[in-house]
């Protein structure tokens, strides 16, 4: 392919860990050039072979940024103070499709309030599930939804093994630890699944969910794996209400939690989903205990 051949695509939020897994990935296949959008594009001259500036806040700086390409690749961040998804997303979804792009491409999440039947509410899972229908009405020639997991990188992160007042280390959560509810992988992976999808738009661009899925675990599975790597870990089960207000966000922490128990991390069976994302991926995403072998090293005393 002649690299005038290559299809344009632009791709929002490529500082972050999802929008970097996917401009290295685009780039990896040779398949594609990457316009990477940053609202800071001087500090990222290097990201990829175009960097443009584009915010999300600004309407204005998208038509530009779109201009031009081919497929486009979506992702917002809930953490970041003062976030409205929806607005952002919806003003993303229009440029792109007065720019006339072909290939839109949405970083969603599981809607709780529908799988749960309104009983729990995570709003940055739901949040983000709502701007699904924006996407598929939107009436590009192609769309295609990826999920991120929970992060493997969440476990050497926020989500770490903590010290307790007894002196061990490891998770007070509330969550039953026997229960396998937890989809995860290595959010560097993403990237593939993206790539492969505006590779394949016939097989993977018709409104398809594409879960990137390196392992599904119950809490106990992810302390048995860490132990039989040499790490001493340990996992209490704690009461929801006393998680709940032990820091600001505990609430939807335990909610996301008690909804995971209930109905896993996906929501439902999403064995199709899954093979199909791997099949576009062209790969197997890395499993658990083979990340955690090199991210996740034993301390020697």
């Amino acid at each position: 392919m002649s690299p005038d051949e290559r299809k344009l695509i632009a791709v929002i939020g490529a500082t972050g860990q999802q929008g970097g897994a996917v401009v290295r990935a685009l780039q990896a296949s040779g398949q594609f050039k990457v316009r990477a959008l940053s609202r800071n594009p001087g500090k990222h001259r290097q990201l990829a072979e175009e960097v443009v500036e584009a915010d999300l806040d600004r309407p204005e700086t998208l038509n530009a940024a779109f201009a031009g390409t081919d497929g486009v690749f979506l992702v917002t961040n809930f953490a970041e103070p003062g976030t409205d998804e929806l607005k952002q997303a919806t003003a993303a979804v229009r440029a792109a499709k007065q720019s006339g792009v072909k290939h839109f491409i949405w970083s969603t999440l599981p809607d709780v309030e529908a799988i749960s039947g309104g009983k729990f509410e995570v709003p940055h899972f739901t949040g983000k599930a709502k701007i699904d229908r924006i996407v598929k009405e939107a009436g590009f020639p192609h769309h295609t939804f990826v999920i991120a997991p929970g992060y493997y990188q969440n476990f050497v992160g926020r989500l770490g093994p903590q010290k307790h007042a007894d002196g061990s280390v490891g998770w007070a959560l509330p969550i039953n630890p026997d229960v396998r509810c937890l989809h995860m992988g290595d959010i560097r992976e993403l990237g593939d699944i993206v790539a492969g999808a505006f590779a394949h738009p016939d097989e993977a661009g018709n409104g398809e969910y594409l879960p990137l899925v390196g392992d599904f675990l119950s809490f106990n599975e992810i302390v048995e794996t860490l132990n039989r790597q040499g790490h001493h870990f340990s996992f209490k089960q704690v009461p929801k209400e006393a998680f709940a207000s032990a820091f600001p966000g505990a609430a939807e922490i335990a909610e996301m939690f008690s909804y995971w128990e209930a109905h896993t991390y996906l929501g439902s069976d999403s064995s199709d989903r899954i093979a199909l994302a791997n099949k576009v991926a062209g790969r197997q995403p890395t499993n658990f205990s083979a990340w955690a072998r090199v991210n996740f090293p034993v301390e020697t005393h």
